[in-house]
Order: C-alpha cells, then structure tokens, then sequence
C-alpha cells in the first residue's frame, strides 16, 4: 500500500557504493532557514503548481497583481493592487518594454492582460491582442471607484502602521523595570 515505491522496491534496491555514511552531513546544503509553522501548508512544488493552476477566478484576481509606479507607491503608500480593466499601465519587461496604454481585458484564464495597441497580426490578417504577464508591468494610472479607493485606504493604512512594528527602545522596555523593585 501506501504512496509511491512499493515498499519490496525500496528494500530490494542494492545502496550504491562510495557513497558517506548517513551521520556525515553534506557541507554543500545550508541548513533549512526556518521550518513552516502550520501543518496546512505545504512546500510541495507538485501541490503549489496544481493550486496555482486550479485556482478560481476569485484567487487568481489577487495573484494578477501589478506593481504601482513609483509616484503611485508613494502617493498612496502601497506596492501593489490588482490589476484591472481600464487601468494604464507601462510594460517594463520583454518584447514590449517601454510600450505604454489603457487594459483592454483580463484574462484570468490565461494568467494574462491585453493592452491597447500592443497587437499583432495573424497569418489571415487579423490582428489580436498579445498577452502580457501582470508581473512585466506597472501600472502607472488607476481606474478610482470607491471599492478601489477603500482597497487603497486599506492597505496604506496597514503598510503606515508596520512602520514601527516590533520596534522597541530602551526608554519603552526600561521604565517598568525600575517599577517592579
């Protein structure tokens, strides 16, 4: 039973010969940074590619984020929104760097975005859009309702208060101490 390699294989397999023993660790691997702390997640490369394949449209919204430029970054406090129908945006990387216009479509199907005026022709004639990966661009221009507008209150509001985060000074950790004696 079980998954994988039936268990006769693994024990009838010869080891194969020139190989250290198990108690001398490998110099070339750097010891693991930190372990996961919850068991639901998985580091699995086959598990990530099928949820990152299989995700809804819900899901993949979130992941089709693009970076705001940096007059954005700064006006509004936030790195990244996800991207969205009628936004302008620069392509930074690839064939079309440099090339800049309004979204057409998000196509979430295809992981990918169409851009104004960044087409080609097909063999018949027709030209189509060419499909560019949301994390090759910027979005220099954003399409504000109020949904958008609370995302980005949000966000910022979040990013400000981690400014500090987890910082403290002597003057804070000191006090209480003398008060304890």
């Amino acid at each position: 039973g079980g998954r994988g390699r039936s268990s006769f294989a693994a024990i009838a397999r010869p080891r194969p010969a020139g190989r250290l023993s198990s108690s001398v660790a490998a110099p070339s691997a750097p010891p693991p940074a930190a372990m996961k702390f919850s068991p639901r997640v998985s580091s699995s490369r086959r598990k990530s590619r099928k949820a990152h394949f299989s995700a809804p449209s819900s899901e993949r919204r979130i992941l089709m984020s693009a970076a705001l430029s940096s007059d954005l970054k700064n006006k509004y406090n936030v790195r990244s929104v996800p991207v969205r129908k009628d936004d302008e945006v620069m392509v930074v990387r690839g064939t079309y760097k440099g090339r800049e216009g309004k979204v057409v479509q998000v196509y979430r199907r295809k992981w990918v975005i169409h851009v104004e005026r960044i087409t080609r022709e097909k063999v018949n004639g027709a030209t189509v859009n060419v499909g560019i990966d949301t994390s090759k661009v910027v979005i220099t221009k954003l399409k504000l309702d109020k949904d958008r507008k609370a995302l980005l209150e949000r966000k910022g509001k979040g990013r400000s208060a981690e400014k500090g985060k987890g910082k403290f000074t002597d003057a804070d950790v000191a006090p209480p101490l003398q008060e304890v004696d």
